[in-house]
C-alpha cells in the first residue's frame, strides 16, 4: 500500500501529461478530434486503461488509453503523425527533467522522506512511460515514429500485422524480457537528460 501510494503521482502524472500532449499537438496541427472527445484534458481519469495502469504500478512499464487521432487533418500527414507520435515522449521527458529539478529543490531546503519518495518515483516513471512508447512495436508511439518515415507501400504490411505487437509486448513482460529492448533507448534518454541538466 505504501508503494502504491509512492508511485500513484507519478504514474498519474506519467498518463496525463502523455496524453494531453499527443492530443494538443494534434489540434495545434489542425485535427480536433482530441478535443472534440473530451480527451484534451491534464485530468487522468480520461487517460486511464486499466491494464496498461495495473502495469505501470507492477513494473513501471505500461500504456494509457490511446487518445483517438485523425492524420487526414493534418497538411502534411507525415510529418503531423511524426510530430504527433513523439509529442507525448517528449511531454514525459520534460516532465522528469522538472521533476528534477524540484527534487533538488526539496532535498536543499525541505527533504522530507516521503516527499523524497513521491518526486523521485515520479522521475523513474516519466523516464519509462517515454522509454516504453518509444518501444518500436505497434501500437507504441515508437512503431507510429517509423510509420511516419517508412514508404507508403509499406504501410500495409504495418496496418495488417499490427495486432500482433499487443502480443509481444505481453509476452515480453510477462518473462520479463522488456528491459533487453528497452535498456538502450533508456540509456540515451538518461544522457540526453544529463546533457540538458
Amino acid at each position: 500500500m505504501i508503494d502504491f501510494l509512492i508511485t500513484l503521482p507519478g504514474i498519474l502524472m506519467a498518463i496525463s501529461i502523455h496524453e494531453f500532449g499527443h492530443g494538443y499537438v494534434a489540434y495545434i496541427l489542425g485535427d480536433d478530434t482530441a478535443k472534440k472527445s473530451g480527451r484534451l484534458s491534464l485530468n487522468p481519469l480520461k487517460h486511464i486503461d486499466p491494464i496498461g495502469f495495473l502495469m505501470l504500478i507492477i513494473a513501471h512499464f505500461g500504456w494509457a488509453k490511446p487518445v483517438p487521432i485523425n492524420s487526414n487533418k493534418f497538411k502534411n500527414e507525415r510529418i503531423g503523425l511524426f510530430l504527433v507520435s513523439i509529442a507525448g515522449v517528449v511531454c514525459n521527458i520534460i516532465l522528469a527533467i522538472i521533476c528534477i529539478y524540484v527534487y533538488k529543490y526539496e532535498l536543499r531546503y525541505v527533504n522530507m522522506y516521503a516527499l523524497n519518495s513521491i518526486i523521485l518515483s515520479a522521475i523513474s516513471i516519466n523516464i519509462g512511460f517515454a522509454v516504453f512508447n518509444l518501444l518500436p512495436i505497434p501500437p507504441l508511439d515508437g512503431s507510429k515514429i517509423i510509420l511516419s518515415i517508412l514508404p507508403n507501400k509499406l504501410h500495409y504490411y504495418y496496418f495488417k500485422y499490427e495486432h500482433i505487437g499487443s502480443i509481444i509486448l505481453v509476452m515480453l513482460m510477462l518473462t520479463d524480457n522488456i528491459g533487453i529492448v528497452a535498456n538502450p533507448i533508456y540509456s540515451v534518454i538518461k544522457k540526453l537528460i544529463n546533457i540538458i541538466l
